[in-house]
């Protein structure tokens, strides 16, 4: 069902799909709109061209604070397939510092199929071993996700052998880790300059390994140390690598010209026959972690995020793949790649190119998808109010997965690491009573905001305002003037 919505997304009407352009002055006024009728007419039709419109005059006060050298790219526009209401150099490429990340979370929370969906990690044990009590190896496989914990909760490391102690386990000759779901290398050129291993610990977010090899090391000794915990012998204490998981062969099919029957499923040969699962654990909402990525703005758990998403099945182990994976997902929700470049999962390095246009259809098709988060399925269902769970009321009710992850303007609370409601919006537009979700994006001369504000109309407005200048820019001054832009626009709409 959630693969027909996404495709059926495809068929949402994409405003003002224009060539790719360059980054226009903040200070530029934008062209008079040409009257109804301009262009070029094939004999016997009726040719209309229309320009978008222009920027509000709020938003145009607002820009001439702008300091010198400054451009900007703005696009506003009503969700639920409605107009575009405002756009300025909208098809222009510019770097969009930390509003990456709503690619990579919307990618992440597409791929994982909504705020239900979850990743997994299980224990293996070679088809030959499968129900004995003493095996030879024992292999952890999951979804590099950075979620899995070493003790705490149901998704950890300590879940699992207990698991499979209560299923019958008791002696291990050696413990292995897949390390196949991933080319750490490829990672290599992420501007965080952190290892990537194929297989992590949410312990490690404060405390990240040295090296993949390092990873290697703590994640296998705190598997072992689990297993004996729960009661399980391991006879050697350093880690072995996995062989590549052989997935299920259905029986081999008679030669032609031989006639008979494919050979039974009973009598595949072991050596065939996948890995048997000893335990396994899920996470919970994917949801969780979208939050504590976006609202703070956390670099090392976006890039992790992506790393999950060149994990098979779809991923080749690359960052390539996992990129290449991202576009797809664009490209599958209508949004114009003209100009777009793709190169992490943070927007910390400034190879990375958006337009305000591409960000603004990301925003409106991931608020009109049906994601509700846990709670709000779980609250609609109790009150017999499945209505509450569909597209256009999931704003409204503080339900949709995707906007609620994203920091809420004006909560006032200062709190360490920004980990609060708020995120890096707590502290700005305070007492305005607009309603803002959105995410910032910062680097040397680069200042972003791209969101939703609810307008005077009551409607829901996605906007992208992407402002690129010299380096020694104030970005202060960028921030408080992104700031009147976003109040001029829930005025005027």
């Amino acid at each position: 069902m959630r693969r027909l919505l996404l495709i059926s997304l495809l068929l949402l009407p994409v405003s003002g799909a224009q060539a790719p352009a360059r980054p226009v002055p903040a200070n530029s006024e934008p062209a008079s709109p040409e009257p109804a009728g301009s262009g070029t007419a094939m004999p016997g039709t009726a040719l209309q061209l229309a320009r978008e419109p222009g920027l509000s005059a709020g938003v145009r006060a607002a820009l001439r604070d702008l300091p010198p050298g400054v451009q900007v790219g703005v696009l506003l526009r009503e969700v639920g397939g409605g107009p575009v209401l405002e756009a300025q150099a909208a098809d222009g490429a510019f770097i969009p510092a930390s509003t990456v990340k709503l690619v990579t979370a919307a990618a992440v929370l597409a791929e994982r199929g909504g705020a239900d969906g979850e990743w997994t990690a299980e224990l293996t044990v070679p088809a030959a071993q499968a129900g004995r009590a003493d095996v030879k190896a024992v292999t952890l496989r999951g979804s590099g996700d950075p979620l899995l914990s070493a003790r705490d909760g149901a998704y950890s490391l300590r879940a699992l052998a207990r698991q499979a102690r209560a299923r019958g386990l008791r002696s291990v000759g050696e413990v292995r880790l897949d390390d196949a779901g991933l080319n750490a290398p490829s990672f290599g050129s992420l501007t965080l300059a952190e290892p990537m291993p194929a297989l992590r610990l949410s312990d490690w977010q404060d405390d990240p390994p040295a090296s993949v090899d390092a990873a290697r090391a703590r994640l296998g000794a705190a598997l072992i140390a689990e297993l004996r915990r729960a009661g399980v012998t391991v006879t050697r204490d350093t880690p072995g690598r996995a062989a590549p998981f052989t997935p299920y062969l259905p029986p081999t099919p008679p030669a032609a010209g031989e006639g008979g029957a494919a050979e039974p499923d009973p009598f595949v040969p072991v050596a065939r026959r996948p890995e048997q699962g000893v335990a396994s654990v899920r996470s919970g909402s994917p949801f969780e972690v979208l939050a504590r990525t976006l609202r703070p703005s956390d670099n090392r758990l976006s890039e992790a995020l992506l790393a999950t998403l060149a994990h098979s099945p779809g991923g080749n182990g690359t960052l390539g793949g996992a990129l290449a994976r991202e576009r797809a997902f664009l490209r599958q929700i209508g949004v114009n790649l003209a100009g777009v470049r793709l190169a992490d999962g943070s927007g910390l390095g400034r190879e990375a190119r958006l337009s305000p246009r591409a960000l603004g259809t990301l925003l409106t098709v991931m608020h009109d998808l049906p994601y509700p988060t846990p709670a709000a399925q779980l609250a609609a269902v109790k009150a017999g109010q499945p209505a509450r769970l569909l597209p256009d009321a999931l704003y409204r009710s503080r339900g949709n997965a995707f906007v609620e992850a994203l920091p809420q303007a004006g909560t006032g609370e200062d709190v360490p690491g920004r980990t609060g409601r708020g995120g890096t919006l707590a502290l700005r537009l305070r007492g305005l009573d607009l309603d803002v979700r959105a995410k910032t994006g910062t680097l040397p001369g680069v200042s972003a905001l791209a969101g939703y504000v609810t307008g005077r109309s009551g409607r829901t407005l996605a906007f992208a305002v992407l402002m690129n200048g010299p380096e020694d820019t104030p970005i202060l001054t960028l921030r408080a003037v992104q700031d009147r832009v976003v109040q001029a626009m829930a005025q005027a709409h």
